[in-house]
């Protein structure tokens, strides 16, 4: 499952790193649902609202010839069909970052179809950005 997997987050990531909402439609399921959290504001929303997002994410990246930067912060097998995918991801614009970043806790689940689709999101948007290489698991419980 994990190699499937591996090589359907791959396919995910270049799709939103190419800004291609076209592509992008066919990795989300209809049944998506998504939380999203801003300053403390919660907004829950589905499938048609989440494209009006990567349309409005998307436009803003062509029209300032910005590139993402996307990392994958884990990976977290949940079930046998279903996988979580921890990333982080901001703008870099004239090689500059933007000083937020949104953090994306993704599940993705494999369809009858044998076709992995996203199919939940809690996104936590506009935090500081800090670079994930310092991003560190507490293994202490502490």
């Amino acid at each position: 499952m994990q190699s499937s997997f591996s090589m359907f987050l791959d396919a995910y990531l270049d799709v939103w790193r190419d800004s291609s909402l076209t592509d992008l439609k066919n990795l989300i399921s209809t049944d998506y649902e998504a939380r999203e959290i801003t300053d403390g504001e919660i907004v829950d929303f589905g499938y048609e609202e989440s494209l009006d997002g990567w349309e409005q994410g998307f436009k803003f990246a062509k029209e300032n010839n910005a590139q993402w930067n996307i990392n994958v912060i884990s990976i977290l097998p949940l079930r046998e069909t279903e996988t979580m995918a921890i990333l982080s991801a901001t703008l870099v614009i004239q090689g500059k970052s933007l000083e937020t970043a949104n953090l994306f806790f993704q599940t993705f689940k494999k369809n009858s179809m044998n076709d992995w689709k996203l199919v939940r999101s809690l996104i936590e948007a506009g935090i500081p950005y800090v670079s994930t290489n310092s991003v560190l698991f507490n293994q202490h419980g502490i």
